[in-house]
């Protein structure tokens, strides 16, 4: 297998529309899931590999990163889309919620980079350029979020977790976020919050994954870029 991108949580939305492009540029994957939704299948049958992932424990995270290592030598990027979008509202125990944000969204990216690094420093001697590691974080990283606290810290670990890894990486692996708002509307979306949500943002629209994957495509492509969070949040800062 040439140097394959692994992306987390690929089984919707966001990480499977970043599995399909690179499968439709030839590139190899690697992609994790916890629930086997449909889409699964479907990027198996394209030649993507497939793993289950249970970030949710610390054995799980190691098991993974063992696992991984026994299929590839090296990487070509780490893309970590995992998330969850838990709330308050949602869980009386907020303790425990506390700790799962946290976990799967700070703790699991920190130790799946440390455990990865090698194979990521593999691809940039082989290629003679820097290997990536892009993190996914959020909007909320900027302003909070008094509906998902626990969430919003949880990202905003994240992003600090990106510009310590650039510095120690640097530079043989890029380290970047990329922060959005409003991607795409879920199916059960009520016309209600649609609109509401709309109107949070100078651009007013909803964009796509394809914001999101030129994105990931810039960073991938520069070699100079590191340690930086891009926004791609259709001005929502100045509303």
């Amino acid at each position: 297998m040439t140097s394959p991108i692994l992306i987390t949580g690929a089984g919707q939305r966001i990480g499977l529309a970043l599995a399909k492009h690179f499968i439709a540029q030839g590139q190899a994957i690697i992609v994790t899931y916890r629930t086997r939704h449909l889409a699964i299948d479907e990027l198996s049958d394209h030649g993507a590999v497939c793993m289950y992932a249970d970030f949710s424990t610390d054995n799980g995270i190691n098991e993974f990163a063992s696992q991984l290592k026994l299929l590839t030598s090296s990487l070509k990027a780490v893309i970590h889309n995992a998330s969850s979008w838990d709330c308050e509202a949602n869980n009386p125990d907020s303790s425990t919620l506390f700790d799962n944000m946290m976990r799967i969204h700070a703790k699991a990216p920190y130790l799946i980079n440390l455990a990865l690094n090698e194979l990521l420093l593999n691809f940039q001697q082989q290629q003679q350029q820097p290997a990536d590691i892009i993190h996914l974080t959020d909007y909320v990283v900027e302003k909070g979020s008094p509906k998902h606290i626990a969430y919003a810290a949880s990202k905003a670990a994240l992003e600090n977790i990106t510009k310590s890894f650039a510095a120690k990486f640097a530079p043989n692996i890029k380290v970047n976020a990329i922060a959005p708002s409003l991607i795409i509307f879920n199916d059960h979306d009520s016309d209600e919050y649609r609109e509401k949500t709309l109107k949070k943002s100078l651009m007013g629209i909803e964009p796509g994954c394809r914001e999101i994957i030129n994105s990931v495509d810039l960073l991938l492509s520069s070699h100079y870029i590191t340690g930086r969070s891009l926004p791609v949040d259709g001005g929502r800062h100045l509303k």
